[in-house]
């Protein structure tokens, strides 16, 4: 490899490195304070940097947390599509998928913050229009397990599934709001925990 190139590859390197941490701290600024009320100004002091600095790797704030979003829902999705694609009954399923949700809190919980508070106001922006698309999704991909285990005779007919789905939407991601990497309980265990205390009132025995 010739130096320049060598030198060419480190640049790339240094430059990606910087960017992922304009975004982590970008993450932790939108989450803390909102992210309609945050300048890019605010970010960059953060940071450690001059506020026209930041452009050079970013040419918004909206770019900033679109960048944070995506990456957070599309690790959210790969998680999820390979429980789903390991053909599982439904009770297995939905542990697994709890267990990743609780993963993907642990390992995004600023973005997680900002989704619960800002999807609804940047879903009205095209550009976000796949916040809506993963709502959806989301919604379809628990009801289709709910009822599965019902059909199966693994979950209690007599419970609304939607209810359920509710139930789990908001318990489980609204965990972001108190979630602490560092605290007593790791991500795994706040899962286990979890799934004994809503299986126990789902299942049929």
């Amino acid at each position: 490899m010739s130096p320049r190139r060598r030198d060419s590859e480190s640049t790339a390197v240094a430059r990606a490195g910087r960017r992922a941490e304009l975004l982590a701290t970008a993450a932790e600024v939108f989450a803390s304070r909102g992210y309609a009320s945050t300048t890019v100004r605010e970010v960059a002091d953060a940071a450690g940097m001059l506020g026209g600095s930041l452009y050079y790797h970013f040419d918004s704030k909206e770019s900033m947390v679109d960048e944070i979003l995506s990456v957070f829902l599309n690790d959210m999705w790969t998680a999820y599509d390979e429980v789903i694609g390991a053909g599982l009954g439904a009770r297995e399923t939905f542990q697994a998928l709890i267990v990743e949700s609780f993963r993907c809190i642990d390992r995004y919980r600023p973005a997680v913050v900002i989704y619960q508070n800002e999807s609804k106001h940047l879903s009205t922006n095209p550009r976000f229009s796949y916040l809506l698309d993963s709502q959806r999704r989301f919604r379809e991909t628990w009801l289709s397990i709910l009822d599965r285990g019902v059909t199966d005779g693994m979950f209690r007919a007599e419970l609304d599934t939607g209810l359920i789905y509710r139930f789990i939407r908001d318990t489980v991601w609204l965990a972001a709001s108190w979630y602490r990497s560092d605290g007593r309980l790791s991500a795994d265990e706040i899962a286990r925990q979890y799934i004994a205390m809503v299986l126990e009132g789902i299942l049929t025995t």
